[in-house]
């Protein structure tokens, strides 16, 4: 099981890997409520996508709410409802990972003794299972650099893992 946040849910779907990454994973997929709501509410490209996977039941919806637990985390480490709620999700029902993008839900994930996968961390293991080419997943990283807050120095390493290179 993985319970995805907003910002990992959104750049998947930006980058047109959030459908390989849900068929591909084997176990459930999870965004908490909170999450759903966000993502949803807007009209962007990415909320057909979404919206279908929801629908065909390919992400699940968790509605397990702790509303102590998941104001502790927003307040302890200035994350967002969605990222608590995720986080919390994970803890309480045993969850593989968390994938998250956020620097701050990365972090409470890292206090937390919680693994966590980002939307590169997606792309490279796609290639590693040879879901993807490299090139692909070179076109999908530069479209992942222009939308996402990445540092330069994490494109570039994730540069020289999706072309072998360690």
């Amino acid at each position: 099981m993985i319970v995805l946040d907003a910002s990992t849910l959104i750049l998947l779907a930006k980058i047109e890997a959030l459908e390989l990454f849900v068929s591909n994973f084997e176990g459930e997929v999870l965004i908490p409520e909170t999450v759903r709501a966000e993502v949803l509410r807007e009209d962007k490209e990415e909320v057909p996508l979404i919206k279908t996977l929801i629908d065909s039941k390919k992400i699940q919806i968790s509605r397990l709410k702790d509303e102590k637990q998941t104001r502790k985390l927003m307040n302890d480490f200035s994350i967002a409802a969605g990222e608590a709620e995720a986080i919390v999700i994970a803890l309480k029902k045993g969850a593989h990972a968390v994938a998250t993008d956020d620097r701050n839900a990365i972090r409470a994930c890292k206090m937390l003794r919680l693994e966590f996968i980002t939307a590169i961390a997606v792309l490279i293991r796609a290639v590693e299972k040879r879901l993807i080419s490299k090139e692909e997943a070179m076109s999908k990283l530069q479209k992942l650099q222009s939308i996402g807050r990445y540092n330069k120095a994490i494109i570039e390493d994730a540069a020289k893992q999706i072309e072998g290179g360690v």
